[in-house]
């Protein structure tokens, strides 16, 4: 498996550790990235994470803008100058900083959302709200999609 996928939940220690899920170490470990690049998501209380694959989004985004220009040098300060590179241990333990613990609110637990190329790091109840909210929002678009699909007439069958 070379993407992440599915949600965990778990504990940190009394030392502020935490396990990333193995499923995800074997990612990164294909991946070859040497530890955990995470960054403060754009819109939400969450952290995005990855390896090399994820630094590639990453420079491709910012390759769309011009280098220097206001967009460039706002999307690169989040993603990159308040990035950081987290090491774990032989066991996939690793201890969150307080900034990434701060701007994502947590305290004991720590939710784990696959995402493909990336994860995201939440706190477990704001993970809870944000997937309610994105269920609702994708069982409206889903209704928009499927009226402009027949309104289209590509609901009719082949040959019609």
């Amino acid at each position: 498996m070379d993407e992440f996928v599915s949600t965990f939940t778990n504990k940190l220690d009394a030392k502020g550790r935490v396990s990333i899920p193995a499923s995800y170490r074997s990612v990164l470990a294909v991946d070859g990235f040497d530890g955990l690049y995470c960054c403060p998501t754009l819109d939400r209380q969450a952290v995005d994470a990855g390896g090399n694959k994820f630094r590639e989004f990453i420079r491709a985004s910012l390759a769309n803008f011009e280098p220097f220009s206001e967009d460039h040098e706002l999307l690169s300060t989040t993603l990159i100058g308040e990035s950081e590179i987290l090491k774990y241990d032989r066991e996939g333990r690793m201890v969150l900083p307080d900034t990434i613990r701060d701007h994502a609110g947590i305290g004991d637990r720590i939710t784990f959302v696959g995402q493909g190329y990336k994860f995201q790091i939440w706190e477990p109840e704001r993970f809870a709200a944000y997937r309610e909210e994105a269920k609702n929002r994708l069982r409206d678009l889903r209704k928009t999609l499927g009226s402009t699909h027949r309104a289209s007439g590509a609901t009719k069958g082949a040959g019609e």
